[in-house]
């Protein structure tokens, strides 16, 4: 599903791993992802947590999009700061699923741990009759 994945890839966006409703992916926060007040726009810290949820929710199998996300932005991000996304299963049932995704910044850890920019769930639907990709 990654190597499909142009809007991703094209931000830069890494896969590290995924696998068994588990996934971690990473970017880097470049020019073009700051806004105004010189902090990355959140647009960009949700669309690393949403790339994390999409790889760990397709990680069973079956086309899976998402039916619904959320997230709190804890601590801004920064021009240069290397963003991690690791994304776990919480539930699955049936066609749904819920996955909880934290990122943080992929720096040496303080004395509460890695910083943490944002808090996303998202919540998971299994396609019936998968969309053909377009040729």
């Amino acid at each position: 599903m990654f190597e499909a994945d142009a809007a991703s890839r094209g931000l830069g966006i890494e896969l590290v791993s995924a696998g068994g409703g588990r996934a971690v992916a990473r970017m880097e926060i470049g020019p073009a992802m700051v806004n105004g007040h010189g902090i990355a726009h959140g647009g960009y810290v949700f669309l690393l947590a949403d790339t994390a949820f999409a790889l760990a929710c397709n990680s069973h199998g079956p086309v899976t999009v998402a039916a619904g996300a959320d997230v709190e932005f804890v601590a801004p991000a920064r021009l240069g700061d290397v963003l991690v996304a690791t994304a776990r299963e919480r539930a699955r049932w049936g066609r749904s699923g819920i996955y909880d995704v934290t990122v943080h910044r992929d720096a040496p850890d303080g004395p509460d741990g890695p910083a943490v920019v944002a808090e996303f769930r998202g919540r998971s639907r299994v396609l019936r009759d998968p969309v053909p990709r377009p040729r």
